[in-house]
């Protein structure tokens, strides 16, 4: 016997009406489904492409970013300036982060806050001092724009002396706070310090220790004068002193460890140089990154013979960099004139510090 459905036709049309809904629920569940996969396929999609045409991560921050070698190599070739004679070359390594050369030229005023004889630093008042300073720099990025010029005060730390004093050593060192008011000077102009050092009858070893705490400075750097250097125990400026290689390669030695200690940028050692006999043994010279070496020409007078003593003491015997010094009044005298900056960067190689006395 057939059986036959117990419920009422009301009920018969409920149930109808449920499975409706559910066949609704499952068609919309499907449509999401469906438009779901559809977007997530276009995203990965238009990711895919994305990432196929992206530009190269962004630079390192400054501190840590390395100078491209072409760069580099091209800053150093405009300074070598198309000598020819094999002794001027670019380095194959680039030079550490935060090296000053060869992509800056620095230009310097020199002197003693005590005496307005020794330089330009001491001789004028501070703002009339620190525009003229600004003047020069703009004079000598208008005569080369392809390296960045700078401005530093370099100023003599150590002075040689004409009498022993207490300890013997014909030397005077200069009180801090005048060192302190260099500093803050340079600070008005972003400038470079140079803590400068004549050592008379003393030694490097007994004097750059004593500024170390400056000398840990990212913007300090050192220059040292081999002039009043006397090894044989005469006074300053009774005869032309020297330092040797293994002077300079104490001092280069003791730089580069405060660099790698302080984590800071390579320090710049200027030497100054105007005789064959005040720098010996220039092949036994350390070069190492974390210094970087300027010979500098220190030598006065009229434009051809500083241009010869260039030539002759600087040029001809290489160790990194070069630099060159102009005299306000030594270079002057007798109807004399200051070499200009369209002048001097046409020397071979360029000097990528200047020097005004």
């Amino acid at each position: 016997m057939k059986q036959t459905s117990t419920l009422s036709v009301p009920g018969r049309i409920a149930l109808k009406k449920v499975l409706v809904y559910i066949f609704i629920g499952l068609l919309a569940a499907i449509i999401l489904i469906f438009v779901f996969r559809q977007t997530n396929a276009n995203n990965v999609a238009g990711a895919s492409a994305e990432n196929n045409t992206a530009v190269s991560p962004a630079p390192l921050p400054a501190k840590l970013a390395i100078a491209p070698t072409p760069n580099y190599k091209e800053k150093m070739t405009h300074v070598i300036n198309g000598d020819s004679s094999g002794r001027w070359k670019v380095a194959e390594e680039n030079p550490l982060d935060g090296a000053i050369f060869p992509f800056t030229r620095v230009i310097a005023f020199y002197g003693n806050l005590y005496s307005t004889r020794m330089g330009i630093l001491g001789e004028l008042p501070k703002n009339e001092m620190l525009q003229k300073l600004k003047g020069e720099v703009a004079a000598w990025q208008k005569a080369d724009s392809v390296i960045e010029v700078v401005p530093a005060l370099h100023y003599i730390a150590v002075t040689a002396q004409n009498d022993p004093g207490k300890g013997g050593k014909y030397r005077l060192r200069m009180p801090f706070h005048q060192i302190d008011s260099v500093i803050n000077m340079a600070k008005i102009i972003d400038a470079l310090v140079f803590i400068d050092i004549q050592v008379g009858l003393s030694t490097l070893q007994s004097e750059i220790p004593e500024f170390e705490k400056y000398l840990k400075m990212p913007n300090v750097h050192l220059g040292i004068d081999p002039e009043f250097s006397m090894k044989g125990g005469q006074k300053p400026g009774a005869v032309i002193g020297t330092f040797d290689a293994a002077d300079i390669n104490y001092a280069t030695d003791y730089l580069a460890k405060l660099v790698k200690e302080n984590n800071i940028p390579p320090k710049i050692l200027v030497i100054h140089r105007f005789t064959q006999g005040m720098v010996t043994g220039t092949k036994q010279i350390k070069k190492q990154p974390e210094v970087q070496i300027v010979m500098h020409m220190d030598g006065w007078g009229e434009p051809a013979r500083k241009i010869n003593t260039y030539q002759q003491y600087i040029y001809k015997e290489p160790v990194e960099f070069t630099g060159f010094k102009l005299f306000y009044k030594n270079d002057t005298k007798n109807n004399g004139r200051l070499l200009t900056p369209g002048e001097l960067v046409r020397l071979k190689p360029q000097p990528v510090y200047i020097q005004y006395q």
